[in-house]
């Protein structure tokens, strides 16, 4: 897959040669964490508003009947395209209990709706195995590749959902990047900044949801 598809499988305006050590999309981001009665993990919420360069690029990729919008048809195809493209980067969804990771299943559907000159999509992951209320949960959205920027502006952003979360202790992690930078000096090597394949170096910058039941 060529660089400049790596966040969604979209063109975008940007050339294969460049290099990821800096993002080049922008979102905004909120993630509902869920957990059902039964006192497991049932879901991931998201949902990604992108920045307006982007999602003008996207329009003008996919408004195939030129009528500056995405029409229903339109916006399906956009949707589907993402869903086939993010399954290599986990959705771009981090969840790690008790330090170990775990994978997310492939989405049913993204919906994607474009307004105000923004490109917008909201989805649901399951976890690929059960996970209890229980020990240190972390939950997160970043891209391993460092192409693009998904932040979360207020803390209420990274949301719970579900009764049976009011017994675990929340909070949002904003790393600071000079610490990450200072700690991790030895691995920023200009292999890393190349590499095609993302590595974790951009989870250490990631904001994060964490809980503690």
């Amino acid at each position: 897959m060529s660089k400049r598809l790596v966040l969604l499988a979209l063109p975008i305006a940007f050339g294969a040669s460049q290099a990821l050590a800096h993002p080049h999309i922008f979102a905004e981001a909120r993630l509902e964490v869920v957990a059902g009665d039964d006192g497991t993990i049932t879901e991931l919420r998201n949902v990604w508003r992108f920045d307006e360069v982007f999602s003008s690029s996207v329009l003008m990729d996919f408004d195939k009947n030129t009528n500056l919008k995405l029409d229903p048809p339109e916006q399906d195809a956009v949707g589907t395209t993402v869903r086939d493209s993010l399954a290599d980067f986990n959705y771009y969804m981090s969840i790690t209990v008790d330090g170990k990771t775990v994978p997310v299943q492939k989405p049913d559907i993204i919906h994607v709706d474009y307004k105000d000159g923004q490109l917008l999509m909201f989805f649901a992951v399951k976890p690929a195995q059960p996970i209890p209320l229980k020990g240190r949960l972390a939950f997160g959205v970043y891209d391993p590749t460092f192409y693009t920027s998904i932040d979360f502006p207020h803390d209420e952003d990274m949301a719970t959902i579900g009764d049976a979360l009011k017994a675990c202790k929340r909070a949002v992690i904003r790393p600071d990047p000079d610490q990450v930078l200072a700690q991790n000096q030895a691995t920023l090597t200009d292999a890393f900044f190349n590499d095609p394949t993302g590595t974790n170096m951009s989870k250490l910058f990631a904001t994060r949801l964490e809980l503690s039941c």
